[in-house]
């Protein structure tokens, strides 16, 4: 039963896998197929209240993919499913409450970084160091990281009486 299955999976994946004999197999013409397919344009971006307005979609959606990585999410986690239903999400809802605190946090990170980071003259530091992103705190996840110092080594208070250390 298993060298079965196996079979089935093998003979599936070779399917899918191989140009000729996937579905999604072009027509042979004799000329050759640009690699790529053409993606249809994406449309302008609507119901912006942090960044700008006038924003390439490209753009956000570059930004977005980076809001994602810092916290380790999908898009689902701040944009709402859309009436439609299906996989497809309602990019301009507010309906979901973690849009709103995302909105806030951006515009902290912003206030952050012209207001405070900006004042750093450290020589030393590069400019990516004197700039706050959301991975910054969460690392990764949904909520930002707790940053416990490490414990502290105290030495004994030199005792009285006692000779200097030499």
């Amino acid at each position: 039963m298993q060298s079965r299955l196996f079979a089935a999976a093998v003979f599936a994946l070779a399917l899918s896998t191989h140009p000729l004999l996937s579905q999604d197999a072009a027509p042979s013409t004799g000329q050759s197929q640009p690699a790529a397919r053409q993606r249809r344009p994406l449309p302008k971006p609507t119901n912006l209240k942090v960044l700008p307005k006038d924003i390439a979609p490209e753009e956000l959606v570059k930004i977005m993919r980076g809001y994602a990585g810092a916290l380790g999410v999908e898009c689902k986690f701040c944009h709402a499913p859309s009436p439609q239903g299906g996989r497809h999400l309602d990019f301009a809802s507010d309906a979901k409450p973690d849009k709103a605190i995302a909105r806030t946090m951006i515009q902290m990170t912003q206030t952050i970084n012209e207001t405070y980071m900006s004042q750093v003259k450290d020589p030393d530091a590069m400019p990516e160091d004197k700039h706050v992103q959301c991975g910054t705190c969460h690392c990764g996840h949904e909520m930002p990281e707790h940053f416990a110092p490490p414990p502290e080594e105290h030495h004994a208070p030199p005792q009285q009486g006692a000779a200097p250390a030499q």
